[in-house]
């Protein structure tokens, strides 16, 4: 989790100012005054008073959100629990919040789940299920979900001012509520470190414990850390010295993976960054390789020298940031959910009473590409069926000339999941626009290049951007495979888009601000004819 400042860490702010500010809120709220939201009635829509609102992706009913956390499969619910400040609209006073699903697409708003106090800021982490009862924190009857986070500390805190260390809490009624561990920070560094954050916990089967990893952010460095019952750590290793290395390394965590087609196994960590993504701002690579149970070594890992075009990255848009696995999650593949932000504008966004959402779930798969392994994404299984049963299906097959053609009422609309094939039998470049005033004039402009085999999400055209001049107008990512056919997914809501391109090879989330009444969609085609087969369903 971090501070959106290219260079000052989060902690280094802190030191200076959020423990004032934190107390400052404090005192202005009497505890019968308590900032913790009434849980939502189920899910919020777009209104021309609200028109950013998304209907597919998850948001807070009001209040600033940011980095996914704690997310856990527990008893036929999905839990998302994530960085939130329960007092404003901005940055600060950060908390882990509470959302509930039964399809990862329709939220409920729960009670704050653990809220900043002047001594301590709860910051991200992870949230397992101790099945057996390791810990000793529930029963075996009654086993507890245990959450690893990283205390922030502030004024007469545990632990120096500005210093960050891991800490436990743990629920025994299926995360409604939580209490803290009496002997907490579970683990530290020596001597404390202002940037060492962001636990996430996998289980580790032929040693039978937990490995925890977790970043010295300013340092560029993964941590390693092994327990048998999730309180008492021992240190494993370092990983570092590959990889894009342009700003703070965040929210790690490491997934043993199917190869597809394959008996083989491999061991995947992901890893954001920001600054020094691959679209500018916030981004997140990976590494694939092995894990002994000690050390993670990367395989054909970029050099940190390297172009950022030589690492590889889960997502080529702006605005995907500090995903991570759903833990217990049904299903053979991991389920990863992300923000949908960019800290080089987030706190910009002119949305309101809310700001920040997360992308839609999605689902990986591991194959062996030509040189190296790569991961390829989809839309998760499960929000896919909701997804298909929330609209009536539309299709058309279409052949548009040098020139663009209006698709219609049936593609007119704010949410759609959208499934485009598009054969450039003689065009150079083809696409749609999303979010028109009508059939016709400027909108979220989706292209695809036969030569270079690049899409290209260009968003300059498609509404208020003028809030931040770090709003980069357009992104692109080539595909490895370049021909004259391909398949986009698409799924757009209010004031975003998840574009999936060459079978998940490659992903571009980005946000945009449309007027309210813009909802045509067209098709065009430059410099020759494209044969267009194209489905949706308005949601």
């Amino acid at each position: 989790m971090t501070y959106p400042s290219p260079h000052l860490s989060r902690r280094q702010m802190l030191a200076a100012s959020a423990a004032v500010v934190v107390a400052f809120s404090a005192a202005s709220c009497t505890q019968a005054e308590s900032p913790t939201p009434v849980p939502a009635p189920g899910g919020h829509r777009p209104t021309p008073s609200d028109p950013w609102r998304p209907a597919a992706h998850l948001t807070a009913e009001k209040n600033w959100l940011n980095d996914p956390n704690g997310l856990v499969y527990h008893d036929g619910t999905y839990h998302a629990f994530y960085q939130y400040n329960p007092r404003g609209n901005s940055w600060g006073n950060m908390s882990w919040g509470h959302s509930t699903s039964q399809d990862l697409i329709h939220w409920e708003q729960q009670p704050v789940a653990m809220e900043a106090s002047p001594e301590e800021e709860i910051f991200s982490g992870c949230i397992v299920v101790d099945k057996n009862n390791a810990s000793g924190l529930g029963s075996a009857e009654n086993p507890p979900m245990v959450a690893l986070y990283t205390s922030a500390y502030g004024k007469n805190g545990r632990l120096p001012q500005g210093s960050q260390a891991q800490s436990v809490a743990f629920s025994v009624d299926g995360g409604a509520s939580w209490q803290k561990y009496h002997a907490n920070p579970v683990l530290n560094l020596a001597p404390t470190n202002n940037n060492f954050r962001d636990p996430k916990v996998t289980w580790y089967g032929p040693g039978r414990y937990w490995v925890m990893t977790t970043v010295v952010a300013d340092a560029q460095v993964v941590k390693l850390f092994k327990s048998t019952d999730l309180l008492r750590w021992e240190f494993l290793s370092d990983f570092s010295g590959v990889g894009a290395q342009g700003g703070l390394w965040e929210v790690p965590e490491l997934i043993h993976m199917d190869v597809e087609d394959s008996t083989a196994k491999k061991w995947v960590m992901l890893l954001s960054i920001n600054p020094g993504g691959i679209a500018g701002g916030s981004g997140m690579q990976y590494f694939v390789g092995e894990f002994d149970g000690t050390h993670f070594t990367a395989e054909n890992a970029a050099a940190p020298d390297a172009p950022l075009s030589e690492s590889q990255w889960l997502d080529h848009g702006a605005d995907y940031y500090a995903a991570n696995s759903i833990s217990s999650a049904p299903g053979d593949k991991p389920v990863l959910l992300g923000w949908m932000g960019n800290w080089d504008y987030a706190q910009d966004v002119p949305t309101t009473p809310w700001r920040g959402s997360m992308a839609i779930p999605r689902e990986l798969t591991l194959v062996k590409g030509g040189e190296r392994y790569e991961l390829r994404s989809a839309i998760a299984g499960v929000a896919r069926e909701t997804l298909e049963r929330s609209g009536e299906l539309r299709s058309k097959n279409l052949t548009v000339g040098s020139s663009s053609m209006d698709l219609g009422q049936d593609f007119r609309g704010r949410t759609q999941l959208i499934e485009l094939d598009m054969d450039l039998t003689s065009a150079r470049e083809a696409g749609v626009l999303l979010r028109q005033p009508s059939g016709s004039g400027p909108g979220l402009r989706i292209s695809y290049t036969k030569k270079s085999g690049i899409v290209r999400v260009d968003r300059s055209q498609a509404g208020t951007r003028n809030f931040s001049a770090k709003f980069s107008p357009f992104h692109e990512v080539a595909l490895p495979s370049p021909g004259r056919k391909v398949h986009l997914t698409v799924l757009l809501d209010s004031s975003s888009v998840d574009v999936f391109a060459g079978d998940g090879a490659a992903v571009l989330s980005e946000t945009f601000f449309p007027d309210w009444d813009h909802v045509g969609t067209s098709a065009f085609s430059t410099d020759g004819d494209t044969d267009f087969s194209v489905t949706s369903r308005t949601l």
